[in-house]
């Protein structure tokens, strides 16, 4: 998730304004308040997004007998970008039709590359030490946010943002076909952007970006606008409230049809641990597509990907609540499998270079207590 935009309240849902929306909506006058309890918090995990200056690594380079197709580094971007970069991976793996294919790596990344080279008419297994719901994958937000920490301005080459669109747009189109499908995996929902405007306070820390780079605005033709409401439309307790329909990754879901998918294609999972270059000579398969994420900073010694932290707080989904918003420095998700709250942060360094993966409790309940009164009485 963009959050420059999130701290905003508006960047991204300002995006093509006359567009007509997407999905269904609810009436933000009938919703069903969040029940915040610090006492129903069910789970607290913390993922590591693996950052790459320059953006996602996706090249290919020999390593004695293998040829190794590295796809890794989508910062906050890797659900949104998946079946793009899988394909431009596998373009790559595929260049001397190799009738057998190995993936490392079993997360968003790995089994969207493993299932774009089974269409692509190679046999493939998947080896990892790890499998969903372990991988790292698992504890995303589960929202489109195809530039959330994807690169920085001064770092990319000159055509990234083209090799950035067309990824984007590829995913976007792929990631449809599970709208709609038994347990809704991928499905549209109404997410709300709170603001209650006030003047800086003079001894306000100024806010640090650290140049990351924004580019959904190139995708304004396909993704949904965001509408005003007024006052008497909605029952949150802000001054200025827009509505957006957002694709959603319901990520239980989605992961468990993407390894059924994998299955009954014929693809294999092997277990098993890497710990440098060198352990890829075990493999029979001569082409490699790397899909470890942040694991690839150990692996192949990566010291260009940079942890970005971030921790999510689980609650019970709860009876007739589906919606998203963002206030206060929050953001919540009222998923399928759980509601799920992040805290932000104060600007764009929150989480920045932070590679601590264990769950912060008093964080994960001060998250909660800023919302107590996000809802009209």
């Amino acid at each position: 998730m963009d959050r420059r935009k999130i701290l905003t309240g508006f960047g991204a849902a300002m995006v093509a304004a006359s567009l007509p929306r997407t999905g269904a909506t609810q009436d933000a006058r009938n919703l069903i308040p969040i029940r915040f309890s610090p006492d129903e918090i069910f789970r607290t995990t913390v993922c590591l997004r693996p950052f790459r200056a320059a953006g996602p690594r996706i090249e290919a380079e020999d390593l004695g007998r293998k040829r190794i197709v590295h796809n890794y580094g989508h910062g906050g971007a890797g659900w949104s970008l998946s079946w793009g970069s899988a394909e431009a991976a596998v373009k790559l793996a595929m260049q001397n039709r190799p009738k057998s294919i190995a993936v490392i790596g079993a997360g968003a990344i790995g089994l969207t590359t493993a299932l774009t080279a089974q269409r692509a008419g190679a046999e493939v297994t998947i080896y990892a030490k790890e499998r969903f719901p372990d991988v790292r994958s698992a504890r995303a937000t589960g929202t489109w946010s195809p530039d959330s920490r994807v690169a920085k301005t001064d770092a990319v080459a000159a055509d990234f943002a083209d090799q950035w669109e067309h990824m984007a747009r590829r995913s976007w189109g792929l990631h449809q076909s599970y709208v709609g499908l038994a347990g809704n995996p991928v499905e549209w929902m109404d997410h709300y952007y709170l603001r209650n405007p006030r003047p800086p306070a003079a001894d306000a820390a100024p806010h640090v970006d650290p140049g990351f780079l924004y580019l959904e605005q190139r995708l304004g033709d396909i993704v949904p606008a965001s509408h005003a409401l007024t006052a008497d439309q909605h029952r949150f307790n802000a001054e200025q409230v827009r509505r957006r329909s957002v694709l959603t990754f319901n990520i239980a879901a989605l992961s468990h049809q993407l390894t059924e998918d994998f299955l009954i294609a014929g693809g294999r999972f092997v277990p098993m641990t890497f710990e440098a270059p060198s352990d890829l000579n075990r493999l029979k398969e001569k082409v490699i597509i790397n899909c470890t994420g942040y694991g690839a900073r150990t692996l192949f010694k990566d010291e260009t990907i940079t942890p970005v932290r971030g921790q999510i707080v689980w609650l019970p989904p709860q009876a007739g609540v589906h919606y998203g918003f963002m206030c206060k420095g929050v953001f919540v998700v009222a998923r399928r499998d759980g509601i799920v709250v992040q805290a932000l942060g104060p600007d764009e360094s929150f989480g920045w270079n932070d590679d601590n993966e264990q769950p912060d409790m008093a964080a994960a309940k001060a998250s909660l207590a800023t919302l107590t009164d996000v809802f009209k009485s």
